[in-house]
């Protein structure tokens, strides 16, 4: 049996850069060499043992991030051929369900994702079910594309599903919570989509720098300055028209109803720990400011495909946000970079 290298979990803290069979394709399937594969905090999540589709017991390759090239594909296979460099959309849907027709198959109760419920991208190469071939899974990507770079596509189309979700648009005045990738990213795309201003609350200094640069308007560090005060100067005293929770923070998303403008649209974008899930929530404030709360969890193929098409077209710029590049048999070091916040993105490179 051939092998490869791939880092595998075996249980909460325990990740192994070691051998692993190199997985063998059935009928209408495709094999992708890995070329980079990003480290997001879905993956630490599931390091910490925190995530759902990894109950004790699980050992399987993590990895969701992931752009590679065609190694190998079955017999009668046409959608891609051997050598064709593609992103990989995550999530394969049941293919007929309400929600997989209605476009929306990251909310499949049947589905299945890589990395998630089967082995993923932290590895030499990576099997592609046929479903994913036949439901468009694979993206196609120049050959010169960025790979690290374009990896990142899967995390702004999870982004470009939350702005939708509260129709981020010209004027708005837009209040991200979270400086990390993530944060980052709805700066840009907000921007993109013609926000007037963006204010970025994040507790570390590091990261409101980042922030900044990536053209945030005005940053605030909560632990010094008064938000809820600079969001009323900001807007004249109206509120912010979009608040985008970008954070797994219970503070935030309690405070975000106080700092949203009557009619304004609010997205809890970062999930809770599944340990403490609750918030006390105003109601008073959704009821009397006729407030839209939402809710976004992970991205569609189609807005995979969306997102592929802004990066071609250089609309938005994933590069600078990539500050480790790492060899795949530096896998665990790259986990404690990702941990520490000390860089934006990790990716890791076979």
């Amino acid at each position: 049996m051939r092998q490869m290298l791939a880092a595998v979990y075996y249980g909460p803290g325990d990740l192994r850069v070691e051998q692993h069979p190199m997985p063998e394709i059935g009928p209408g399937e495709a094999l992708l060499r890995v070329k980079s594969a990003g480290i997001c905090a879905t993956d630490l999540r599931i390091l910490h043992g925190d995530h759902r589709m990894y109950p004790p017991g699980t050992r399987r390759i993590p990895g969701h991030e992931v752009v590679g090239d065609i190694a190998e594909v079955a017999p009668g296979v046409e959608a891609v051929e051997v050598g064709q460099r593609v992103f990989v959309a995550p999530n394969i849907g049941c293919g007929h369900c309400s929600q997989c027709v209605s476009g929306n198959n990251n909310r499949c109760a049947n589905y299945v994702a890589f990395g998630i419920t089967i082995d993923g991208a932290f590895a030499e190469y990576m099997r592609i079910p046929a479903a994913g071939i036949v439901q468009g899974n694979l993206i196609p990507l120049r050959a010169d594309t960025d790979t690290a770079a374009s990896a990142l596509i899967e995390p702004l189309a999870c982004v470009l599903r939350g702005q939708d979700a509260v129709g981020v648009g010209a004027g708005d005045l837009v209040l991200v919570v979270g400086a990390g990738p993530i944060g980052i990213l709805h700066i840009r795309l907000a921007r993109l989509r013609g926000a007037a201003r963006i204010i970025v609350s994040d507790l570390l200094l590091q990261r409101l720098d980042q922030a900044r640069a990536a053209g945030a308007d005005r940053v605030v560090n909560p632990a010094q300055e008064d938000l809820a005060a600079v969001i009323a100067e900001e807007s004249h005293g109206e509120g912010a028209d979009v608040v985008i929770v970008a954070a797994p923070a219970h503070k935030a998303q309690e405070q975000a109803v106080h700092l949203a403008a009557k009619g304004g649209r609010i997205n809890f974008f970062g999930g809770l720990p599944k340990s403490r899930p609750t918030i006390e929530l105003d109601s008073n404030q959704v009821h009397y400011k006729e407030l839209l709360v939402t809710g976004t969890s992970a991205c569609s193929t189609h807005d995979c495909w969306r997102a592929a098409r802004l990066v071609d077209a250089g609309r938005i710029d994933l590069a600078s946000l990539v500050t480790a590049r790492l060899p795949l048999g530096r896998a665990v070091e790259g986990f404690k970079l990702a941990e520490e916040g000390s860089s934006l993105k990790v990716v890791l490179e076979p």
